[in-house]
């Protein structure tokens, strides 16, 4: 009897684990979801200014559905486009992120690239992002240069280690951001320095979302910070949250809007809207975007 109870619970977990999976990997993936916060960032009685902040497609030639989703994205009718990073995940994705973004990209826009914009994916043992200090491996050279020329063709400020002033929702926009910090690419004191008294609204982009990168932005006096990299965790717990970040930032902020500590500056973090090709499943963190609307603090 023990036996066969042993043997029924054995069998009743493997298959809730395997419609788990099932789960994870055929539909949550594919439940593209878009998120809505009000930033209390703009001086008082300011407009409100809306900001369409997209991370981590980690597109694939085939994936038709993600492009059209974000496509339609330009429904909203953005003051700004953000993307921060990891756009790619195969040498030949960048027709699909075309398609994705073509819609957007009449609207101005500013953008900084994550490791998967340089070198694509290689296949790891998912356990390893638990390790602190973990070996970043490189894949196959991805095609990053193009797509700067479609971003930059297209007259988005290109801010991988770079400032610039920039109009939008008729307001003057001080952006700066840095190259990813998760390939030690970044160099904001190459950029840094007080926000312009001249900006109605400062903006820095960062891919991976490191406390050193953050913390100097905000010193900076940048009242907006936006990043990815997280993949919210990509697998969450329900009731605890994200497993791991891959990178310094706490848990507990690996997705959404959050004050960053000891400033006034409010730090958003996207859960992206793509996967690693080699593990392509989500658990309790649905793929985003994510419209901020600006208002008076």
């Amino acid at each position: 009897m023990r036996k066969r109870t042993l043997f029924r619970l054995a069998a009743g977990t493997a298959t809730i684990g395997a419609a788990t999976l099932a789960y994870a990997s055929l539909i949550e993936r594919n439940m593209f979801t878009l998120r809505r916060y009000d930033v209390p960032v703009l001086p008082a009685d300011a407009e409100p200014l809306r900001v369409l902040h997209l991370s981590d497609l980690h597109m694939m030639p085939d994936q038709a559905r993600k492009q059209r989703w974000v496509a339609s994205l330009a429904a909203l009718d953005p003051d700004l486009v953000v993307v921060t990073g990891d756009n790619m995940a195969h040498p030949g994705a960048v027709p699909g992120v075309l398609r994705a973004l073509q819609p957007l990209l009449g609207y101005p826009g500013a953008f900084v690239f994550g490791s998967n914009d340089y070198t694509g994916p290689v296949l790891k043992n998912p356990f390893t992002y638990f390790l602190p200090d973990r070996e970043y491996t490189e894949g196959v050279d991805l095609p990053y240069e193009e797509l700067r020329q479609v971003f930059t063709g297209a007259g988005w400020a290109d801010l991988n280690n770079a400032r610039t002033m920039l109009k939008a929702g008729g307001r003057q926009l001080d952006l700066v951001g840095v190259d990813d910090p998760h390939i030690d690419r970044d160099d904001y004191p190459s950029v840094a320095g007080a926000v312009s008294s001249s900006a109605d609204l400062s903006i820095a982009l960062t891919h991976s979302p490191e406390p050193r990168v953050l913390d100097q932005m905000a010193a900076d006096g940048f009242g907006l910070l936006l990043a990815g990299h997280t993949h919210g965790g990509q697998v969450c717990v329900p009731g605890f949250g994200a497993l791991v970040t891959n990178c310094g930032l706490p848990r507990s902020m690996a997705r959404g809007l959050h004050r960053w500590p000891g400033s006034d500056s409010w730090l958003h973090v996207s859960a992206g809207l793509g996967t690693h090709p080699t593990a392509p499943i989500r658990f309790a963190c649905p793929p985003e975007a994510s419209i901020l609307t600006l208002i008076p603090r």
